[in-house]
């Protein structure tokens, strides 16, 4: 992320913040100041608690698994089943998204543990973690929510945003995101090895060749485990325990696609141009991580279930703080967005939800959607909010630190 601070280009005055277009450069670099200040603060009150969370979190994943393993095998009757795979789900995504995911974005490399050092840790997805960290941590975060570079705009297959042209082929749409929901983590195995780019031949093919044998390795581990040996460990509730995990993964599948897909397609995010990464300051970095996510409401319960991903605002914009204190820094993040006139994103997750589906369908055809995810030119056909200039807000409250990859730290 560059951190130039000038105000003018080559041509002349820089055009406004495509996501915050009210703002001049002086609001900008304040905005930075502030959100600056809150990481600062956060990772210097890294300690013990962090430490002691991650690892109950990481008892808890087990023991739901061992447990719902257990109750699998043992489910003759349909309900003890059910509860069975529905907490085999719970620990699978809490292992893959509260841990996995914080992991290796170095959300805990300061504890010098090795089970939470993301340059070793290898988690339970198809993706290898060196293949995801670069597909995630740079590729996404780095790029968030610009056309034709951040590869998540749908993943290469959902057209998700009108800055892609309409095709034939996208009257699939819906189906399109059917499929891809319902393997999400398989086509998250497969998606640094960048096909598209393959394709028109800007991509080592030893490379490729040697991305794809190693996820192809570990999928066909994963797969012996889950579908071989865990049924054949069953005994005779061998075939309770393959449809168990089937049906396992299946919903942890659709639950990982709905979760970022309302934190990152939901009516009010905005998708930028490429050339707004050019000279990008570090206060216009903020507001597009801050415009290009949506948070989800709900529980305690159900922020662990997401990892923390139902912040997905505080999580773009300081990603390698210990997602734990989403919580507590997104009510400061609010009102940081209130005082400088910037839409906080964050709805229930039925409104989140249901507004993807709404887009998914409508970007099936030709033309353009009437709201939500479209592209902003400089401003224009979206009012400025008001800025409030006083301070506290009227409710109380209580480039950031990189995400990480392996070897190094953006």
């Amino acid at each position: 992320m560059s951190t130039t601070t000038d105000a003018t280009t080559a041509t002349g005055p820089r055009p406004p913040s495509r996501g915050a277009p009210h703002l001049d450069e002086a609001q900008l670099d304040a905005l930075a100041v502030e959100l600056d200040a809150i990481r600062r603060r956060e990772m210097a009150d890294r300690g013990e608690a962090d430490a002691a969370y991650i690892r109950r979190v990481a008892t808890v994943a087990t023991a739901l698994q061992l447990g719902g393993r257990v109750a699998i095998a043992l489910g003759r009757r349909r309900p003890r089943w059910w509860g069975g795979v529905l907490a085999a789900t719970a620990g699978r995504v809490i292992e893959a998204m509260e841990i996995g995911h914080n992991v290796l974005h170095g959300q805990y490399d300061w504890m010098r543990d090795p089970r939470f050092d993301s340059s070793t840790y290898e988690w339970n997805m198809t993706a290898p973690s060196d293949q995801w960290q670069h597909a995630h941590n740079v590729v996404h975060h780095v790029n968030a929510n610009v056309a034709g570079i951040d590869r998540d705009l749908g993943y290469g297959v959902v057209r998700i945003t009108d800055d892609e042209p309409w095709r034939p082929a996208h009257l699939a749409n819906p189906l399109a995101a059917l499929l891809l929901a319902a393997l999400f983590d398989q086509a998250i195995g497969f998606y640094d090895l960048e096909a598209e780019r393959q394709a028109l031949g800007l991509v080592d093919p030893d490379e490729a060749r040697a991305k794809f044998e190693a996820s192809m390795a570990k999928l066909r581990r994963q797969a012996a485990r889950d579908f071989v040996l865990t049924p054949l460990l069953a005994g005779r509730a061998a075939p309770r325990a393959l449809a168990g995990s089937l049906t396992t993964q299946l919903l942890g599948n659709l639950w990982g696609f709905a979760v970022i897909f309302c934190g990152h397609f939901p009516d009010g995010t905005v998708v930028f141009r490429p050339e707004d990464l050019d000279g990008e300051t570090r206060g216009r970095w903020y507001v597009r991580q801050l415009r290009g996510a949506a948070n989800i409401r709900g529980s305690f319960p159900f922020h662990v279930l997401t990892g923390n991903l139902s912040h997905q605002i505080e999580h773009h914009l300081f990603p390698d703080v210990p997602a734990r204190r989403y919580r507590h820094i997104a009510p400061e993040v609010q009102a940081v967005c209130r005082r400088y006139g910037l839409p906080y994103n964050s709805r229930r997750f039925g409104r989140q939800f249901g507004s993807v589906a709404v887009r998914i369908v409508r970007l099936s055809l030709p033309g353009r959607p009437r709201s939500g995810l479209r592209r902003r030119r400089g401003g224009h056909g979206e009012r400025p909010p008001r800025v409030r200039p006083g301070w506290p807000p009227r409710r109380r409250v209580r480039r950031p630190g990189a995400a990480g990859t392996r070897g190094a730290r953006r």
